[in-house]
């Protein structure tokens, strides 16, 4: 059998009595190979010594804020190839679709450790930045679309089981780069090379047992004992909008607008956890990375636990807290620093990105409350370049704003203030775009011709 043939869609559907549970294990070894994005700065201070190894050479080592794009234009990529294969991989079904996101994600890496031995960092940018990150958008939406389908019943604990492993990915890259970085280490070489080389080899074999463990359910398939609520909650939808109407309506892009504000506040803070904490108390650099650890474990159990209770409470009720008490919390953060409390600041902190973990495992349920599942992974795709928005605005508006009252002599300590209380604003705009979204109109609804 060739292997065109069996990724179709058509050899991928489940046959009778299939239980469904097998579905959310294949869905999270995808999710947790590609997380290894939130892990990619282990490599970033290696990356500036690949001459010198011991120290960065300056005129010869790359710099920080070159290494620094590598992370950003694989989360670019994730939103756009979301957005533009989204249609696709709805059409082709999960396996070919995962299938795809190994070759690109995993070859992403090889190509970046070309680019290291080779010492071209528009490798590492085409690489890892491109090629790796239309991976990171195909895997990312592949499984969600096919999960919400088994699970109509729960499909925010559903979508959570999956991306709560996109959440924890770093918890697996991070020490594993680390390990490998230190095992190839010499003289002359910092071990950035071969580790992407054999990351690149581990996350094939676990995303292509993804691949091919997946299954999609068969037409008009529910689960046992499933009977849809004869009055559907608020919001919640029988009908399905098509991908092409979807972006179309308010309520796409007034969750653009939700998704955006709720990432841009928590990877801001996400992203430079580790110096934040060393800058506003002082605390060794050790501690700081563990407490970036415990941030990671937060962020991925948020994810699961939000997107959980929202089946009970509805997405927008959930959303709801996430604005408001996050703007509360923010804006609670310079109290912290103020006397000293590094315990208010981690509880502060953790729940914070507890609820922006949840965000990303609570929208794909939230669309298909308002749109439907016939074109869900397509439409997630679409509103997916709201992250990519946010991760270039988030670790721009912390670094900006640090940076500039810092260099105006506000003390190192203080210097994020401000930026806690522009996330609290932030968080308050996020909170009047939620508490506009409203039921689909009628006129969206896809209607099938007779």
């Amino acid at each position: 059998m060739s292997l065109h043939r069996l990724l179709d869609r058509e050899r991928t559907i489940a046959p009778p009595g299939f239980n469904r549970w097998l579905i959310p294990p294949a869905a999270l070894a995808v999710h947790l190979c590609i997380g290894e994005i939130y892990g990619f700065s282990v490599f970033n201070g290696p990356l500036t010594r690949i001459v010198g190894v011991d120290h960065s050479i300056e005129g010869r080592d790359w710099t920080i804020p070159q290494v620094g794009w590598i992370y950003s234009i694989a989360l670019i990529m994730l939103g756009l190839s979301a957005a533009i294969f989204g249609r696709w991989v709805e059409r082709v079904g999960p396996r070919k679709a995962i299938y795809a996101s190994a070759c690109c994600f995993c070859s992403g890496l090889w190509l970046s450790g070309l680019g290291v031995a080779h010492h071209d960092i528009r490798l590492l940018y085409l690489g890892y930045g491109v090629v790796g990150g239309i991976g990171l958008g195909l895997g990312y939406i592949a499984p969600v679309s096919s999960l919400v389908k088994w699970f109509p019943d729960r499909p925010g604990m559903a979508t959570g089981l999956a991306i709560m492993g996109f959440g924890g990915g770093a918890l697996i890259g991070a020490p594993l780069g680390v390990e490998l970085m230190g095992y190839f280490k010499s003289s002359s070489s910092v071990g950035v090379e071969e580790a992407f080389v054999v990351m690149g080899g581990v996350y094939f074999v676990f995303m292509m047992f993804g691949a091919y463990t997946f299954r999609v359910p068969a037409p008009g398939w529910r689960p046992e004992g499933f009977v849809p609520a004869v009055k559907p909650k608020k919001l919640v939808t029988h009908a399905d909008v098509s991908v092409d109407l979807a972006w179309k309506t308010p309520q796409f892009w007034l969750l653009w607008g939700v998704l955006c504000l709720n990432v841009t506040a928590g990877i801001g803070v996400l992203g430079q956890a580790s110096l934040m904490c060393q800058d506003m108390f002082g605390v060794p650099a050790a501690v700081g990375g563990g407490f970036a650890g415990l941030l990671s474990l937060f962020n991925m159990a948020g994810r699961f636990l939000w997107s959980t209770t929202s089946d009970l409470t509805g997405r927008k009720a959930v959303y709801g807290v996430f604005f408001l008490l996050g703007a509360v919390l923010y804006a609670l953060v310079p109290m912290a620093q103020k006397y000293h409390s590094v315990g208010l600041f981690v509880v502060l902190t953790t729940l914070i990105i507890s609820m922006y973990g949840g965000g990303f495992a609570t929208i794909p349920a939230y669309l298909r409350d308002l749109f439907g599942a016939m074109h869900l992974g397509a439409i997630h795709g679409r509103l997916i370049t709201a992250w990519s928005m946010a991760a270039v605005l988030g670790p721009q508006l912390v670094n900006y704003v640090s940076t500039y009252r810092i260099a105006h002599g506000v003390p190192r300590a203080e210097a994020y203030n401000a930026t806690m209380y522009l996330m609290s604003g932030l968080l308050l705009l996020g909170l009047v775009c939620n508490l506009l979204v409203r039921p689909v109109d009628e006129r969206f609804h896809h209607r099938v011709e007779t």
